[in-house]
């Protein structure tokens, strides 16, 4: 059956049973301000008191909803919070959260995020609630509204991952929108060794505020705390939204061009962990460098068609270039070091659509939310590589790097650099239908939903171009919630959900060694969830804990071949509470025990590369009473011991890192200026902040070293 029909025989399902009649919905009599527009796929649920994160987040294709209605557990942090912390990326801004930890990929410079003990890629977070159109490897905090974090397994919600990620969480990023009322704003800044930021924030709404507009500009260029290390980062972004009774709409199109030379790499250890060196080392070849030139947009729209039936469209692409010549090393117990040259060019183009239709009906006591929906994600990847000798050259060690001369990358390669050919097409459809089923006057809401998903993928050789192999399926995620309002301020919660990972494809060398099946595409992995928890929102504050557990089919190397030979459950508990305590003091932070281990493989009750016991953050903001307008915080992040291999013979210290900062705002000639200066890292320790993040590897990230930012902004 094609997706279109699929598409409209569920929709016939859901629009049947819709009838003029509401969704009974549990009065929330102690909390501050009642969130508005729930289910919306454009509006946004309002920030809580503090302003640090949101009372609610977009919940796949349920749209916007109320964190108390949600049987999940979801963050939404706020652009206030980015601006306040001067953060640079999504990165920055998960630093707040205590069930991620942030690493890189695996052999370049992307962010990935751990969640829950389980890699997201950045290419595999959503936009807007699309997924691929994404910047691949970073992507700039002026950008967004609102980093959105669901924790757990998600493929019922929005569809498997295009890039093969994100069995442990979700995370969605929502662009910035015109505030009521305009905006003019100029930020300057200064970073590190002499980074120097420049940034312009300018929104006009018009039409009785009905339409918005806001851009962005930004521009970083300078050496950062890591010696040597060089960044230029510009950043334009357009934003333009509507705000109807029936209709509602928002466009959104972004640039980015990032280059870092002399980027520090990550560092893989040979068996046996070295001790982690000076946070302000670069250990990177002077003639190395990643640079990634970004266009992508978003554009969605809902209607209602009756009071209670309101249908939507989202529409996204991306068209993405990158060229890296790097050279990550390998380091010994003692820090000597040893490297090869690595290039390699890569195109990509994503189309991505997603379409729906929700509505609302009661059957005698039972009130109900039917959603129908369909998307699909279509991307198509050039790529080329090139290797010097895999014998390498000695790069001095960790403490005291040399400068090699940089050898020639003809010994392995793979297409033409300058011209590379298609070598991979993914194409993601789905179809999913739900209904979340309210009770007892809405104090239990029940919700019940399937997804059926087709992944194909197909790769090419990178030299003629040919087929060489693929894979295309189909399978069905199903997904279970219960949320029980046991008071106005208690909700208690339970979900069953499903992870579907696209097949990995073989990677064409590990370790060094060139992979025997390099291109072989492995089939889809299913993973499942449990989860309980309790959520309390006092109006000031609020918080969540849960108990959850994770099984995960997992590829690794075997006698140099990429296979399907593994599983890994992650279990653990997680804690996290914020708002504003007290009048004035806020908080925001909280918890993760993990209890990983390796459970279908010769490693069997192991515990798996990268995954801590024990994580924990804690951000407090205090403002000053006896000084009008400043502001001060602090900041502990810790994460436990992280083992390097199955065998648990090795792991990376245990680590904890703080943070100050300070904020001054006032009025200079009738306008809001303020001051903000942080200090990250301020003891300067020197520490492993992760280990690996792609399957079977262990590399190692240095943590940053301590690092100075200063920043002033003014609305005029």
């Amino acid at each position: 059956m094609s997706l279109f029909r699929r598409f409209v025989l569920s929709s016939s399902v859901a629009v049947a049973a819709l009838s003029s009649a509401g969704l009974a919905q549990a009065q929330q009599v102690d909390r501050v301000e009642d969130v508005v527009v729930s289910g919306s796929q454009v509006d946004l649920p309002p920030p809580g008191p503090g302003g640090q994160v949101a009372r609610g987040a977009r919940v796949g294709l349920f749209g916007a909803l109320d964190d108390m209605d949600t049987p999940f557990s979801v963050t939404a942090y706020t652009e206030a919070l980015a601006r306040n912390q001067q953060a640079r990326s999504v990165a920055d801004v998960l630093q707040n959260d205590p069930v991620v930890r942030v690493s890189k990929g695996f052999g370049n410079f992307q962010e990935l995020y751990v969640v829950r003990g389980f890699p997201i890629y950045s290419d595999d977070m959503s936009y807007n609630g699309v997924y691929g159109v994404l910047p691949r490897q970073f992507v700039a905090s002026e950008f967004l509204e609102r980093v959105e974090v669901l924790h757990g397994a998600s493929a019922f919600l929005n569809g498997a991952t295009p890039g093969g990620s994100g069995v442990g969480g979700a995370i969605n990023l929502m662009p910035k929108r015109a505030p009521s009322g305009g905006l003019t704003r100029v930020t300057a800044g200064l970073e590190g060794g002499g980074e120097l930021y420049l940034a312009g924030d300018v929104a006009r709404r018009f039409a009785d505020d009905q339409w918005g507009v806001r851009a962005n500009l930004a521009r970083r260029d300078g050496e950062s705390s890591v010696d040597g290390q060089d960044r230029q980062l510009t950043v334009l972004g357009l934003g333009v939204d509507r705000r109807g009774e029936r209709a509602r709409f928002s466009a959104d199109l972004g640039f980015q061009d990032h280059r870092i030379d002399a980027p520090r790499p990550s560092v893989t250890p040979s068996g046996v962990v070295p001790a982690a060196p000076s946070g302000d080392v670069n250990f990177a070849q002077p003639w190395t460098y990643t640079d990634e030139r970004q266009l992508f947009g978003v554009a969605r729209g809902e209607f209602d068609l009756t009071p209670d039936v309101t249908a939507w469209a989202a529409v996204g692409g991306r068209d993405g270039r990158e060229e890296n010549v790097l050279a990550n090393p390998s380091a010994t117990a003692t820090g000597a070091l040893s490297a090869y040259r690595f290039d390699n060019a890569r195109e990509d183009r994503v189309f991505a659509a997603d379409v729906g239709i929700r509505g609302q009906v009661t059957t005698g006591a039972v009130g109900h939310r039917l959603v129908a929906s369909a998307s699909t994600v279509r991307s198509s990847s050039r790529n080329a590589y090139a290797f010097s000798s895999f014998a390498g050259f000695s790069a001095g060690t960790l403490d005291n790097p040399v400068a090699a001369t940089m050898p020639a990358a003809d010994f392995f390669i793979g297409g033409d650099l300058d011209d590379p050919n298609v070598t991979e097409r993914v194409e993601n459809t789905s179809v999913a239908v739900a209904d979340m089923l309210s009770f007892m006057d809405g104090r239990l809401l029940a919700t019940i939903g399937v997804r059926w998903q087709k992944i194909e993928t197909r790769t090419y050789d990178y030299n003629s171009g040919a087929f060489a192999s693929g894979y295309s399926g189909e399978a069905t995620t199903p997904a279970f919630g219960l949320v029980f309002k046991a008071t106005p301020q208690v909700s208690l919660y339970a979900n069953y959900a499903e992870a579907l990972q696209p097949g990995q494809t073989a990677p064409a060398v590990s370790g060094g060694v060139p992979v025997v099946n390099a291109g072989e595409v492995l089939s889809p992995f299913r993973a499942k969830q449990g989860e309980v928890g309790v959520k309390y929102d006092a109006g000031r504050w609020g918080g969540t804990a849960s108990l959850f557990r994770t099984t995960q089919p997992s590829a690794l190397i075997v006698n140099n071949r990429f296979t399907a030979d593994g599983e890994q459950e992650n279990s653990g508990l997680e804690v996290n509470a914020h708002g504003e305590i007290a009048p004035g003091l806020r908080v925001l932070g909280g918890a993760t025990w993990l209890d990983g281990e390796l459970v279908r493989t010769a490693g069997t009750g192991r515990q798996p590369i990268g995954v801590p016991d024990f994580q924990t953050n804690l951000n407090i903001e205090w403002d000053v009473p006896a000084v009008q307008g400043l502001t001060v915080e602090g900041r502990v992040v810790h994460t436990g011991e992280q083992p390097i291999d199955t065998a648990g013979a090795a792991h990376i210290d245990a680590w904890t890192r703080m943070d100050v900062g300070a904020r001054y705002a006032t009025a200079i000639s009738g306008h809001e200026v303020t001051f903000r200066a942080r200090v990250e890292n301020v003891a300067d320790e020197d520490y492993w902040a992760a280990t690996g993040g792609y399957p079977g590897a262990n590399y190692l990230t240095l943590g940053a070293p301590r690092t100075l930012l200063f920043s002033v902004s003014a609305d005029f």
